[in-house]
């Protein structure tokens, strides 16, 4: 199979777009494995529209804004100074880092082997674990909503599904098994505790979260992305929001990941040892617009490959049933609910059916003012 990659030179008439995007899919070797075909130039469906980059120049941020960092070893000497924080951080920047969280330097390094031996195994290997019908708990693809939006990305991502029903380790390849079982641990404590806090700072008591099944289930995203031979004219990740309660992600330093606040983009700068915080767009409804879920992207790079992983918190397998609305404690005359109640199975198919479009997904769901 031969990627077409000439992003300027194949005439409106002649290209075949979905043609292209099925080509490249069939491969089931994502962009790592044109990354090693050696290409000089991106495929053309990588290629983002000239109006967009042009838009994008004019919101890089000059300012020199600074995401929170917090620091949990305070929490034993100063809990409601770190509320404190946290209600700033969430309300205000929808980001937050946090340091001293608990979980050994060996096991975040163990999350990267992890995450770059399974990208870097035999593309044959991998190709069996390749797929886009959402039904297998262990899935490797390259953008998930690569047939819905106006250009692919260059990223490839290794879902695991970990919970509710804890996920059979035998389902994972054995070169990231035990990495991936123990950080799936680390990550889960450390979610809890951030859970106990978010509510103390929408002054609830600690265990309204939890108690809201919000740590009940999570799945692990292990993102690998290539060095980009045109970075200029694609992302690594489009501008989104994220579909859950909250995400935790771990990131090496190469950077890239970029938070849209005050009407620009502004760095998430590595921090040694650290795990980024952001609130989900279920819990921007759940807090009636307290917490800020707000779009966030990642660049793509002519150095790589650059690693992450995401931890989302949110009912994957429990999708129909349960109910989430604006929280009825938060609720006054002062203060009426602005979103319906909606199921989680109604919110994710929106978020899936409308892919990674710049555009919230909370939308339909905001009553009218």
């Amino acid at each position: 199979m031969e990627v077409a990659t000439d992003s300027t030179g194949v005439a409106p008439s002649t290209y075949n777009r979905n043609q292209e995007l099925k080509d490249f899919d069939e491969t089931k070797s994502g962009v790592k494995g044109l990354s090693d075909s050696g290409l000089p130039k991106i495929p053309r469906i990588f290629v983002r529209p000239a109006e967009e980059i042009a838009c994008d120049h004019s919101k890089s941020g000059a300012a020199r804004i600074q995401i929170p960092i917090i620091d949990l070893k305070n929490l034993a000497t100063d809990r409601p100074g770190t509320v404190e924080q946290v209600l700033e951080a969430a309300r205000e920047v929808g980001f937050f880092q946090v340091v001293n969280h608990g979980v050994p330097q060996s096991i975040l390094e163990g999350a990267f082997d992890a995450a770059r031996s399974f990208h870097e195994l035999p593309k044959e290997v991998k190709a069996e674990y390749y797929g886009r019908d959402g039904k297998r708990r262990v899935n490797f693809s390259c953008n998930f909503d690569l047939y819905k939006t106006t250009y692919a990305t260059w990223r490839d991502t290794l879902f695991c599904l970990m919970e509710p029903e804890p996920l059979d380790p035998e389902e994972l390849h054995l070169v990231c098994r035990d990495a991936i079982m123990e950080y799936s641990k680390q990550v889960k404590a450390v979610g809890i505790a951030l859970l106990e806090l978010l509510s103390e700072a929408l002054g609830l008591k600690p265990d309204y979260l939890v108690n809201m099944d919000c740590a009940k289930g999570h799945a692990l995203l292990y993102h690998y992305y290539p060095a980009c031979p045109e970075p200029d004219l694609t992302l690594g990740t489009a501008s989104h929001s994220d579909p859950d309660f909250f995400t935790i992600l771990l990131q090496d330093d190469i950077g890239g990941l970029q938070v849209y606040y005050q009407d620009q983009w502004v760095d998430v700068p590595t921090v040694a040892g650290a795990l980024v915080v952001n609130i989900g767009d279920l819990l921007q409804l759940m807090s009636n617009d307290i917490f800020k879920s707000v779009e966030h992207r990642v660049l793509s790079k002519d150095v790589g490959p650059r690693l992450s992983i995401a931890c989302f918190f949110t009912l994957y397998e429990d999708p129909k049933s349960k109910i989430y609305g604006p929280i009825k404690e938060l609720l006054s005359e002062d203060r009426p609910a602005l979103y319906r109640e909606i199921t989680l199975g109604e919110f994710m198919t929106h978020y899936y059916s409308k892919g990674l479009d710049g555009t919230s997904a909370l939308a339909p769901f905001r009553l009218p003012s």
